[in-house]
């Protein structure tokens, strides 16, 4: 290749990962606000993450049409491969974590209309905390290619998952204790599933990173909460935990 056309494969290339680092920070801010929608019963800015979702399906498409160009007519090898290939598997998590953003933001709506229940509230609003850590974390990673740092959010996925499971019993004595709590607590619990997977989102962010910059894939199996008798609720044997929304 000449000069000028392998600067305009780098170009391509740099383009490539610029749109996924602007797509994650829209992801971000979807999962923030969704949130704050919860905390602050929002009910306008829980409408905006749902109509703002669109948003993160069109840059999706956008980046995997690109990805596919450039590999089709560059026939990039190697580490420029890898590159490729990989702003298209974290196009597709963060389109994902946008789903699950306006799937909290919808509940946030129905919970809006029940009455306030501040501390359970305030418990999903600490989770989305950490999830959104977790996922700043690992989109500045891939941005800066700092391999350290997405490993430690790979290390760290059994944070999110022991504070879903210590929400998930609360929510559950809520309901057992006052059944007119259900219908709120059934919103809540969602949410909190929501978020659980909009972690694993992160992890699978921090295993495309690793395999971007190595060309290995992780080795080992991702850190994983261990339930005990005592993690379930009284009564409850073991329930099986809800699905996301889909």
């Amino acid at each position: 290749m000449n000069q000028h056309t392998v600067k305009a494969y780098g170009d391509e290339l740099n383009q490539l990962t610029a749109e996924v680092a602007r797509m994650g920070g829209l992801a971000e801010a979807q999962v923030a606000d969704a949130v704050e929608s919860v905390a602050r019963r929002d009910i306008a800015l829980a409408r905006a993450v749902v109509g703002r979702d669109v948003k993160l399906d069109i840059m999706h498409r956008d980046i995997e049409k690109k990805a596919i160009r450039l590999i089709a007519l560059r026939q990039p090898v190697a580490s420029d491969l890898r590159k490729a290939l990989s702003a298209m598997k974290l196009s597709v998590d963060l389109e994902r974590t946008g789903d699950l953003a306006k799937n909290i933001a919808k509940r946030a709506l129905s919970l809006a209309e029940t009455e306030p229940m501040q501390p359970l509230t305030r418990s999903i609003e600490r989770m989305g905390r950490l999830v959104s850590l977790r996922l700043r974390d690992v989109l500045d990673a891939y941005t800066a290619s700092e391999i350290d740092r997405a490993l430690s959010v790979w290390q760290s996925d059994d944070e999110v998952d022991e504070h879903y499971n210590a929400l998930f019993r609360e929510l559950l004595t809520y309901m057992m204790g006052d059944p007119r709590t259900i219908s709120a607590c059934t919103h809540l619990l969602f949410m909190a599933k929501n978020l659980e997977r909009i972690g694993d989102h992160a992890t699978n962010i921090a295993e495309t990173i690793h395999y971007e910059i190595t060309g290995d894939d992780m080795v080992g199996e991702r850190p994983r909460w261990t339930p005990t008798p005592s993690d379930t609720a009284p009564g409850m044997g073991q329930m099986p935990l809800p699905t996301p929304d889909l």
